[in-house]
């Protein structure tokens, strides 16, 4: 049996049915680490502005998150990446009612994105309790 348990490692499909070469999420020794999520439902982006992309991105997080048996409060680290800086207090105001009482720590950046979207999330999450 391997210590590493990988989610989605069949790889999942983005815009226009592209098979996906990566885990959704890889856990290891009281780890989990979420792949970057976009605003996606069944391969494609959704339309909206910066609020409705932010919850997108970061409920597909919590989403594999739930799957793996981790919630809110093992979230140690967060990777945001904006492709606008003037995004930045919008998606803050989201982080912040997302994550409110259990502020992890995180690095935002202004990138472009290889999908057409505004934001893009990953996270590390630590359980200690499922360490080997």
């Amino acid at each position: 049996m391997s210590d590493i348990q990988r989610y989605g490692a069949e790889g999942g499909h983005g815009t226009g049915g592209q098979r996906l070469p990566f885990s959704r999420a890889v856990e290891a020794d009281g780890w989990l680490y979420v792949s970057g999520q976009t605003p996606m439902t069944d391969g494609e982006v959704v339309e909206g502005g910066i609020v409705e992309q932010s919850r997108l991105a970061i409920d597909n997080c919590l989403a594999i998150m739930k799957e793996a048996d981790y919630g809110l409060q093992h979230v140690v680290h967060v990777t945001v990446v904006l492709t606008d800086a003037r995004y930045f207090s919008s998606f803050n105001k989201v982080f912040e009612q997302t994550f409110g009482d259990h502020p992890p720590a995180r690095i935002c950046s202004v990138q472009d994105l290889v999908v057409d979207c505004k934001v893009e999330v990953g996270l590390v999450c630590f359980d200690a309790s499922r360490k080997r």
